[in-house]
C-alpha cells in the first residue's frame, strides 16, 4: 500500500481530532510527542518540528486543529514534509510560493530553481477544505500548466501554513504530499 494512500486515509479521518483540538488553548504549545511540537510563540520551532520530527498522522492532527487563520502574502519559503518520494527531489526545485494577496484571496507563483524563477501560477481563494470540509485557503492551478495540481493550507501558528498537495486527474492519488510555507 502507497505512502500518499495511508497518508490519505489518515486525512479524511477528521472527527477524533476536531473534538481533540476543541478543547485546545490555541495560545498554548502544544507537544505532540517525538519532538513533534507546534508553537505559537516560536514559529521556527513549529516550521522545524514539522519539516523533521512530526510524522504524517500528528501533521494530520495538526491540520485539523488548525483554522484557515490569514491569508499570506508576499514571498514565503516552502518546505515538503511529507514522507513521499517528492520529498527527496522538491529541494532541488521548488523553494516556496509568492503570494499577490488581500484578505479575500488573490493569486500565486510557485518559486522554483536556484535562480527564484516565477512559475505555476495558481488562484487563492478561502473555501471548504477537501479534508474536513472545515474552511482553508484553496492554492487552484486550474487553468494553468499544472491543472492536474490542487493544494489547500491551514495558519498553524502565527506565519506558519500547513498544506497539502492533491493530484488531480486519471492517475489520481489521495494526498501527493503535505509542505509547510513561512
Amino acid at each position: 500500500m502507497s505512502k500518499g494512500y495511508l497518508l490519505g486515509a489518515l486525512v479524511m479521518v477528521s472527527g477524533i481530532f476536531r473534538a481533540a483540538a476543541a478543547e485546545a488553548d490555541p495560545e498554548a504549545a502544544a507537544d505532540h510527542g517525538n519532538g513533534c511540537i507546534v508553537d505559537p510563540a516560536a514559529p521556527g520551532v513549529t516550521i522545524d518540528s514539522l519539516r523533521w520530527n512530526c510524522t504524517d498522522n500528528q501533521q494530520v492532527q495538526i491540520y485539523h486543529a488548525a483554522r484557515a487563520g490569514t491569508m499570506p502574502s508576499g514571498v514565503k519559503n516552502g518546505w515538503v514534509t511529507s514522507t513521499s518520494p517528492v520529498e527527496t527531489v522538491a529541494p532541488t526545485f521548488w523553494l516556496g510560493k509568492t503570494f499577490f494577496t488581500g484578505p479575500d484571496g488573490g493569486r500565486l507563483t510557485n518559486r522554483v530553481t536556484g535562480a527564484d524563477i516565477e512559475g505555476w501560477p495558481a488562484k487563492v481563494y478561502s473555501a471548504p477544505s477537501r479534508v474536513d470540509g472545515e474552511q482553508a485557503w484553496v492554492l487552484d492551478y486550474t487553468p494553468t500548466i499544472t491543472p492536474q495540481i490542487y493544494d489547500e493550507i491551514r495558519e498553524v501558528v502565527p506565519g506558519v501554513w500547513l498544506g497539502w498537495s492533491w493530484w488531480r486527474g486519471e492517475h489520481q492519488t489521495p494526498v501527493l504530499l503535505s509542505f509547510v510555507l513561512a
